[in-house]
């Protein structure tokens, strides 16, 4: 049923807000309402201590951020696109522990300023610096 919700989202991917929204509310909703049930069901024949009645509780707990994006045309059904974008910055965080000296640090933290500058200006940053 996810599958069928990330299908949904690629089909709708690009258009405008209030066309998701009107696909997301004749789609998307009716299958979440069917998962929901389905969960629900699922999670009556379980052990309370089982990790799928954990994670099925867990989904349970956070519908209503779960279901948001049916809502809200300009809304993604995940928040992967973010993640990625910050993903460098938590490496870089990582790396910087080893420039070896504050005047390193300063030095590194101009070059990806300069980089990143490149990369949104579409310029090669290879080339800039070459």
């Amino acid at each position: 049923m996810i599958g069928e919700l990330y299908s949904i989202e690629a089909d709708i991917r690009g258009k405008p807000p209030d066309e998701r929204l009107r696909v997301r509310q004749e789609k998307s909703k009716p299958l979440l309402n069917t998962f929901e049930s389905t969960i629900r069901a699922k999670l009556a024949t379980l052990s309370k201590k089982s990790t799928l009645t954990g994670a099925i509780n867990y989904s349970l707990n956070h519908w209503a951020a779960l279901t948001f994006y049916c809502d809200d045309g300009r809304a993604e059904i995940s928040n992967v696109l973010a993640e990625n974008a910050l993903r460098c910055v938590a490496l870089g965080r990582k790396y910087y522990l080893f420039v070896g000296s504050d005047s390193g640090g300063e030095r590194a933290a101009a070059m990806y300023s300069l980089i990143g500058t490149c990369k949104l200006n579409e310029v090669n940053p290879r080339a800039y610096l070459e």
